[in-house]
């Protein structure tokens, strides 16, 4: 029901823009969010947006530089990602919460099969 994709491999200082894309039912009232996994760690929230796209949520490690937002007609959320770093590289998964607002993972109901992101130095 959510399929992210626009992974890849890009250089240290890229950018990459990431898609998420619902079918089968709309998400036009759940808060969104992405998040990524690296080799070993856990997963970890990356950025969130709210039902309208009014208000957006970005985790520390990527303000300044990532960018989430939603077209609910086109029932699409996108990450924009821009001057990568190698600590980016992980694999980005996109989900729908039916919560107002979250950052923990087990608050999120629906979850995309993820895209793999590789920066390089």
């Amino acid at each position: 029901q959510l399929q992210a994709f626009g992974g890849g491999l890009v250089q240290v200082g890229g950018s990459l823009r990431l898609s998420c894309a619902a079918s089968g039912r709309t998400f036009s009232s759940h808060f969104m969010g992405w998040f990524r996994q690296a080799p070993g760690k856990e997963r970890e929230f990356v950025a969130g947006v709210s039902w309208g796209g009014v208000s957006t949520y970005l985790a520390d490690s990527v303000k300044g530089r990532f960018t989430i937002s939603r077209d609910n007609a086109k029932n699409t959320v996108w990450l924009q990602m821009n001057s990568l770093k190698p600590e980016d590289t992980a694999i980005y998964y996109c989900a729908a919460s039916e919560r107002y607002y979250s950052r923990s993972r087990t608050d999120y109901v629906y979850w995309g099969q993820g895209t793999k992101v590789t920066v390089s130095s």
